[in-house]
């Protein structure tokens, strides 16, 4: 029986399988499942647990609200997650025997971390708390009251997806009895912490802080070992960077954190440091490994996907995830430095937990052509059980089309990698459109992951080509630096390069119909292209930026992320305005399609209106549309029925030209 192709509803039959937590036996597991309700038009996620002796799949929760974080007890006997059940994200508590899970908070503000204490009967957590509050204080009532100014004195003073931050709160930790109710404030002061990690023997945490008090330009990081009991600290590092995601090794001697310094700003790559209690020092582990630690994979799918950064075993070994050559996969080191690769290429471990002995890996796999199940692993022999598969009907009904791996050189002889996908059900002899698909950041990566968007392009007729230009993370730190200062430059020549190379070794390619689309960098980019050559028939630009001169004081992150990219602020706006696709304007001939949303604070929606309005004046064929209750994420979390109209926006405006 022929397969159907795929179609932009099948966002509401796709299951994403996230979160796998073993339990401390080994025995079974728990792990959530997140789908879509179409008629309420809302993300529901539940949590299963998996018996791995019968492979017996059990859900846990019902109802319709999400839950996150799940997390064993040390005695394996309750599991504690996170819900918004009821409105404010709590924790919940449930049997491993059975029975309705518990409510354990009640926070005004809810909580937004947590971790159990190893004698199971309390648990640290975090959450939001206005100046001079407790956790214990009753929330007040919500009523309604006249709106008041909001008076901005730092720069940090928005967000996307969050809005204007609270100027008056701070995320404090604290520790709950589970039997009791009763809570403990153990931070101080008006400062956000972090809880990074607990102790196995319950006597330490390791916490993050920044006690700046002017942070506008202060990007360090504070990592902090407390002394549970004296409230002690001691000093982990205290460094320009990202740090933290910390984790105990079994006999609480060693703690390893994830981190990168500001030595290329935000294309630095990550690394897996190793704090030794007993030497009070800490050393990179990962630090000739030319490849970043974690997971950096775009793609649509997965919904509230998280690893951990490292998991230990008692033999005091450590598994962790890298990005590498279009691959997201498991690796494993000793302390004394050896790493290796311990999963196979072609696929997106974009979720694990690792048996305490190290004698099998539960892993959550995605590969472009498998939307992601979970796999019972063997770290040594390489055998896998697939253990879930909620997509498999998915994956039986539907025609997916399996790209093809590529590589190339760029103009300046750097090594492009990439992916060139036929349309679904090709045939030989035939001419098709091409359209060229370009990642944001610019320092994620494309990856061999299920990519809903891709399939649906493909499904439609048309060819798909997106690669990993430079800029892009998975390869070397040089590469991943290198589009630094040179946006429009040596970015542009890779992504047209590789348009190229496919022409020539592809005679399916209809060349007088070619499209182009990206969000966010990749935004940036359709414009810069559509302002550089008329190659392409038809563009859309999606949360793009248009001009580098305004998006320094309207973007949440503006004032310091031009000078880390384009390499200047508003001191030297001939720069900024010569790396602004807007500059450009005047020669797009490409028809084109602005797609922005309402409430994008990352790249606001001015961008899109600066743009649209110049190209309209000029006579140049555009057409813009607005998403409403949308932040920069709308193509990955946004409301599923304008994640739809997204899509169909995109499809039909290249019906349309191509």
């Amino acid at each position: 029986m022929s397969k159907r192709l795929l179609k932009a509803e099948d966002l509401y039959v796709l299951n994403s399988i996230t979160n796998p937590q073993l339990s401390p036996s080994g025995e079974e597991a728990v792990f959530v499942r997140t789908s879509i309700d179409e008629e309420k038009n809302k993300y529901i996620a539940h949590l299963f647990h998996l018996d791995l002796t019968s492979g017996a799949v059990t859900q846990w929760s019902y109802g319709e609200d999400r839950v996150s974080s799940p997390t064993w007890s040390a005695d394996g006997r309750n599991v504690a997650f996170v819900s918004n059940r009821n409105e404010k994200k709590q924790i919940y508590i449930i049997s491993k025997n059975g029975g309705e899970a518990r409510q354990l908070t009640t926070l005004a503000n809810g909580v937004s971390q947590f971790q159990w204490s190893p004698c199971g009967q309390s648990i640290w957590f975090s959450g939001r708390l206005k100046e001079g509050k407790n956790f214990t204080d009753v929330a007040e009532k919500e009523e309604k009251k006249k709106p008041t100014a909001y008076i901005v004195e730092g720069m940090k003073y928005k967000a996307d997806s969050i809005g204007l931050l609270s100027q008056d709160s701070y995320n404090h930790i604290g520790k709950i009895d589970v039997a009791s109710g009763d809570i403990e404030l153990f931070s101080e002061g008006n400062h956000n912490y972090s809880l990074e990690a607990v102790s196995h023997d319950g006597k330490k945490l390791v916490l993050s802080v920044n006690r700046a008090e002017n942070k506008d330009f202060d990007f360090s990081q504070q990592l902090l070992l407390v002394d549970i009991e004296t409230k002690k600290e001691t000093t982990i590092l205290n460094e320009e960077g990202n740090y933290g995601d910390a984790y105990f090794s079994y006999d609480d001697r060693y703690i390893a954190f994830y981190g990168g310094n500001h030595s290329y700003k935000n294309a630095t790559h990550g690394a897996v440091y190793i704090y030794d209690t007993e030497e009070q020092n800490y050393r990179n582990l990962t630090e000739g490994f030319d490849a970043p630690i974690g997971d950096l994979a775009v793609a649509d799918h997965q919904q509230g996907a998280t690893a951990p950064t490292v998991v230990w075993t008692k033999a005091n070994d450590l598994y962790f995830q890298v990005s590498t050559m279009g691959d997201i996969r498991l690796y494993y080191a000793t302390l004394d430095g050896a790493i290796y690769p311990a999963s196979p290429e072609n696929e997106h471990v974009y979720g694990y937990d690792i048996e305490r002995d190290g004698a099998f890996a539960l892993l959550a796999i995605s590969n472009p052509i498998m939307p992601g199940e979970l796999f019972k692993y063997d770290v040594t022999t390489g055998e896998r059980q697939q253990i879930t598969h909620f997509n498999d009907a998915f994956v039986n009904e539907v025609e997916l089309v399996q790209p093809e791996a590529i590589t190339y050189k760029s103009s300046d002889g750097f090594d492009v990698y990439g992916w060139l996908m036929k349309p679904a059900q090709y045939e030989e002899g035939k001419k098709y459109p091409l359209i060229v698909e370009i990642h944001g950041g610019p320092h994620a990566m494309y990856a061999n992951s299920f990519f809903h968007e891709m399939q649906l392009i493909a499904a439609q007729g048309y060819g798909v080509l997106y690669v990993n230009p430079r800029g892009s993370h998975g390869y070397s730190q040089a590469f991943v630096d290198a589009v630094r200062g040179d946006y429009g430059g040596g970015d542009y020549a890779d992504i047209m390069a590789g348009l190229d190379a496919v022409i020539e070794n592809q005679d399916w390619i209809d060349t007088d119909r070619l499209g182009v689309t990206g969000g966010s960098y990749g935004g940036f980019m359709t414009n810069w292209i559509v302002g550089h050559t008329n190659r392409f028939k038809a563009a859309v630009t999606q949360r793009s930026i248009s001009n580098w001169i305004s998006f320094f004081g309207v973007s949440d992150i503006g004032y310091y992320f031009s000078d880390w990219q384009i390499g200047t602020d508003m001191k030297d706006v001939e720069k900024l305005w010569q790396h602004s696709p807007l500059k450009y304007a005047e020669n797009v001939e490409t028809p084109l399609l602005i797609l922005h949303s309402e409430k994008d604070f990352r790249c606001p929606i001015e961008q899109a209106e600066q743009l649209y309005i110049t190209l309209k004046s000029m006579g140049k064929e555009t057409q813009f549309v607005r998403f409403p209750d949308a932040d920069h994420n709308l193509s990955r979390t946004g409301l599923p029925n304008l994640r739809i109209e997204r899509l169909n926006q995109i499809t039909g405006w290249f019906e349309k030209y191509l």
